[in-house]
């Protein structure tokens, strides 16, 4: 009977290890089968700023006029870009500031939702760095001045001259 048990649990020790190599290399395989899906259904991963500045050109011979909307709905937040609109070439590398504050005591959540006009200016929108990726948490009474970087790529059709981007903040319970 012994014998059997210890048998009995080699076996099962052997299909845990082979099962544990499996599992790992199947991780080890997701970060190239991720990569290769973003490239298949267009979403784009997150490029650095240098890395976008040696693949794009700026177009100078063209400008874009982008206005800047922001909007809070279930918080009691005051939202709001610092700039109203900018003009900008497309490749331009490009930063506006956000301004949020808590007007309240209590400690808020909440997560900024963007939209865009023209709908497929979101084709051409290369975001490096915005507030939107990530929950915003604010302190009774805090004030945070949120950067958005990013680039228009050049390729956006040349009858678009204008084109909005617009946050807004909901609320996240915890």
């Amino acid at each position: 009977m012994k014998q059997g048990v210890t048998k009995t649990n080699v076996d099962i020790l052997k299909k845990l290890l082979i099962f544990s190599v499996v599992m790992f290399a199947f991780g080890y395989a997701l970060v190239p089968l991720y990569k290769k899906f973003c490239e298949v259904t267009g979403i784009y991963e997150l490029e650095r700023p240098d890395t976008l500045a040696r693949h794009i050109e700026v177009d100078n011979t063209r400008s874009i006029s982008l206005l800047l909307d922001a909007n809070v709905r279930g918080l009691p937040w005051k939202f709001k870009s610092l700039q109203t609109s900018i003009h900008l070439h497309p490749g331009k590398l490009t930063e506006v500031m956000y301004e949020i504050s808590n007007e309240s005591e209590e400690m808020q959540i909440g997560q900024a939702i963007p939209s865009y006009s023209p709908k497929n200016l979101e084709r051409y929108l290369k975001k490096i760095e915005c507030f939107c990726f990530s929950k915003q948490e604010l302190q009774g009474k805090e004030v945070k001045q949120l950067p958005v970087r990013f680039l228009i790529d050049p390729e956006i059709p040349g009858d678009i001259h204008t084109a909005t981007i617009s946050y807004t903040f909901f609320n996240v319970k915890n």
